[in-house]
């Protein structure tokens, strides 16, 4: 059962992106989970690849919070992490994001988000690792 403070330190992160129309991204980079206050503030930093395309630096934020709901930059809620692993959902009107979240591997974990609305259609895959030191 994962608890907050298992995630605090740094982390290298996979993402693979694969659109329904076949386009396909990776992003490559490193998340850092640090504290704040009683949460840790997530921040993800790194470069996205598309085949054709130029690379470009990418970054996103959250807050996680001791009961591992996880907040949007702005405060919104984003999702709750389950601590066994398993599903998760996020509707943001009119998209439903549909996630999942494995940690059969500690310390390294993955999670998958299938995401579908009028005007998305893709399922995106990241792959945490523990940074030591």
């Amino acid at each position: 059962m994962r608890q907050l403070d298992d995630f605090r330190g740094t982390w290298r992160i996979e993402r693979v992106i694969r659109h329904a129309d076949g386009m396909a991204a990776r992003f490559e980079g490193r998340a850092v989970w640090t504290q704040h206050g009683a949460d840790l503030a997530y921040e993800e930093t790194g470069v996205m690849r598309l085949k054709g395309q130029a690379t470009v630096s990418a970054r996103q934020r959250y807050t996680w919070h001791p009961d591992l709901t996880v907040s949007f930059s702005d405060g919104r809620f984003f999702h709750t992490v389950p601590p066994d692993g398993g599903e998760t959902s996020h509707v943001c009107d009119p998209d439903r994001y549909d996630g999942h979240y494995d940690f059969s591997n500690w310390p390294s974990f993955s999670v998958t988000w299938r995401v579908c609305g009028p005007r998305k259609d893709y399922v995106s895959r990241s792959t945490y690792s523990r940074v030591e030191g």
